[in-house]
């Protein structure tokens, strides 16, 4: 991440910005036409944006929860209602029992409205980590096609 050239700010950002708990999608899509809002934390953003940038689709959204705890959940469902027709889904690389799904699942199930929020994350395991970078490009590749394939 530390060489990562989108996950900089700029001297502005940090001078004359402020902390955006939630950071909505910036690419200009059609809000009637997103069919699903990935709503993401950390490293997973900068990997869904870079297989969109390289297979666009207009009909996902990325959406950036920049604050765990409390959760800003008027904020996210200010942003998450202004795609009507979308599904909501949680991103996480961490195996689903990690991670922060738990802790959002019980954050989210109190947000007013009849659409709730499903997750893609890895299978629920012991550990954080396979122990092998292959099972892990795997599993990662896997996760990556899950969340971006409409269906």
């Amino acid at each position: 991440m530390l060489r990562l050239r989108g996950a900089t700010s700029s001297v502005e950002d940090f001078t004359q910005g402020r902390f955006e708990p939630v950071i909505d999608d910036d690419r200009s899509l059609d809000r009637a036409a997103v069919k699903r809002v990935l709503v993401h934390s950390g490293k997973i953003h900068w990997d869904l944006r870079s297989e969109l940038d390289k297979n666009p689709n207009p009909e996902i959204a990325l959406v950036r929860l920049e604050q765990l705890y409390p959760t800003p959940i008027d904020e996210l469902k200010a942003i998450t209602d202004s795609y009507p027709n979308a599904e909501l889904v949680w991103v996480q690389d961490e195996p689903e029992n990690q991670g922060a799904w738990p802790f959002l699942a019980l954050a989210f199930a109190d947000v007013p409205g009849d659409r709730e929020f499903r997750a893609v994350a890895r299978a629920a395991a012991a550990s954080p980590a396979t122990g092998s970078s292959k099972v892990h490009a795997i599993e990662q590749a896997e996760l990556l096609r899950t969340a971006l394939t409409l269906g």
